[in-house]
């Protein structure tokens, strides 16, 4: 796990660091500045366009990080590298054509409930094209080894981005609309610069021939597309729907409380830049002892850092929604309270089962994400379509927490069936009764302080004794030692 807990350690920092931005332009100053209508707008736009990208990127980061370490040739990775770049354009460019064709007609279809989304209906095109060959290229980079920089981008630079825009908005420097336009031109800063990392780790070799494993590629890539819409699908779906049935506003409520409760996955968004090359290395290989053990390895050490991360969120919401109605002067956001709770136990859930995905896209049995992610999208659009008219934005969480717990199930038995692996432990066992203890707990006792005062002091609490009994029951080798050597640099 030596390169795994190296660059995953630093990409943590990096996620933690963006996470903690975000958490101010979400949880501060959007509400504060763009106030509920604009936020909901630019919240509808962005998930839209992440709707979209799946599609116009071709599936094209997930071929490469599959196929790349199959090429035991050099020109053989610059053909295959070199015509990965141009893939995309045989999607983006009829999209492009048919969206400008029939613009008014899909413009009209997306504001029926609000007037204020047809103007900017082109930015969710533009966001989705810089996004999906950011991806690619940030693929690029990591089947070089590389994460990290790619990582900074895709998680501090976006976030770095909006904190700045908010701050000149606020000051009056431009108006709402051109907030929108600059946001737009950020993606397409962001996709420059990595396409310069990319290069710079590996320049592109001009080489006019296709692949010799072009018909494995293309089958791959068009089961990936809908597999990775799929995901999309369930992680975006519910900002997309809510505001053809609610008031924009909504969207802008529900995206705070979306945002706290999926800071539960972030140890695992920074694993997984480094695990899945790692995987799809190792399959390449037939080293299944090392993929078996690295599937244990990921699935504890996750749901020990995200349990103590879901349990700090959830013991201190309250406290924080306090502090929000105070500053906000508003107490429409409180009603996210209960979506925390089901988004972070979804996001737990997802953590529990480690590298299950990565096993899955990587393998020969890759072809079942199809189906599968079918299923999932239309379960979840159905789920949504009946739930959210009659519970609103309550329905769309409860609609994710049903599909994530559904289908993730259907994920764990399926790579249990096909390669006899299983993530838990006795030790996965221990660990959940220790979160479930430390939830019952803590979630009601409170300090009579100050809001951010109370969170700050009944977190420290929570986080030493956690660490403390997750140390003497040994729920992780990994972190017992990686505790060791902290206490041991301390000392020296």
């Amino acid at each position: 796990m030596g390169i795994v807990l190296k660059q995953s350690f630093k990409n943590t920092l990096l996620i933690i660091v963006g996470f903690a931005i975000g958490a101010v332009n979400t949880i501060w100053f959007y509400p504060r500045f763009l106030q509920e209508e604009y936020y909901g707008l630019v919240t509808f736009l962005l998930a839209t366009s992440n709707l979209l990208m799946p599609l116009t990127a071709f599936g094209v980061h997930y071929t490469i990080i599959k196929f790349y370490a199959s090429y035991s040739d050099k020109k053989e990775q610059d053909a295959f590298l070199f015509s990965m770049l141009f893939m995309p354009l045989f999607i983006a460019i009829p999209l492009a054509l048919i969206g400008n064709f029939f613009y008014e007609s899909i413009a009209q279809w997306l504001s029926v409930k609000n007037e204020i989304v047809k103007q900017y209906t082109f930015v969710i095109y533009l966001i989705a094209v810089a996004t999906a060959y950011f991806e690619i290229f940030y693929a690029w980079s990591k089947v070089q080894m590389k994460s990290v920089f790619g990582n900074l981008l895709k998680e501090i630079f976006p976030r770095a981005v909006v904190f700045l825009l908010l701050i000149g908005f606020s000051f009056g420097w431009f108006s709402k609309a051109t907030f929108i336009y600059l946001l737009t031109g950020g993606y397409f800063v962001r996709v420059f610069l990595m396409m310069c990392y990319a290069f710079y780790l590996r320049k592109p070799v001009v080489k006019w021939e296709l692949p010799s494993n072009l018909g494995a590629l293309l089958k791959y890539t068009c089961y990936v597309i809908l597999a990775g819409s799929a995901g999309t699908i369930l992680l975006d779906i519910d900002k997309f729907m809510l505001p053809q049935h609610e008031a924009i506003a909504i969207t802008a409520y529900y995206s705070v409380a979306i945002y706290i409760g999926s800071v539960v996955e972030m140890p695992g968004r920074a694993m997984s830049q480094i695990v899945n090359p790692i995987t799809a290395l190792a399959i390449n290989k037939n080293d299944w002892t090392k993929i078996a053990k690295l599937y244990k390895q990921t699935s504890i050490n996750l749901m020990l850092v995200s349990g103590l991360i879901f349990i700090l969120i959830n013991v201190n919401i309250r406290q924080l929604y306090v502090f929000m109605e105070r500053t906000l002067h508003t107490e429409n956001y409180t009603l996210g309270i209960p979506i925390v709770l089901m988004i972070s136990l979804s996001k737990l859930y997802h953590m529990i089962l480690g590298n299950n995905g990565a096993i899955i896209s990587n393998s020969k049995h890759y072809r079942i994400l199809l189906p599968y992610g079918v299923l999932m999208a239309l379960t979840v659009y159905f789920l949504n379509s009946y739930l959210i008219p009659s519970m609103g934005m309550n329905g769309a969480a409860f609609s994710t927490f049903l599909v994530v717990l559904i289908f993730n199930s259907i994920k764990l038995w399926y790579v249990k069936l096909k390669f006899n692996f299983f993530p838990l432990t006795k030790n996965s066992g221990l660990l959940l009764v220790l979160l479930i203890a430390f939830y019952a707990g803590f979630v009601f006792w409170e300090f009579n302080f100050n809001p951010l005062l109370n969170i700050f002091c009944k977190s420290i609490v929570v986080t030493v004794l956690y660490v403390l009994a997750v140390y003497l029951l040994r729920v992780s080798e990994d972190a017992n030692e990686l505790m060791l050597s902290l206490y041991k640099k301390l000392r020296s």
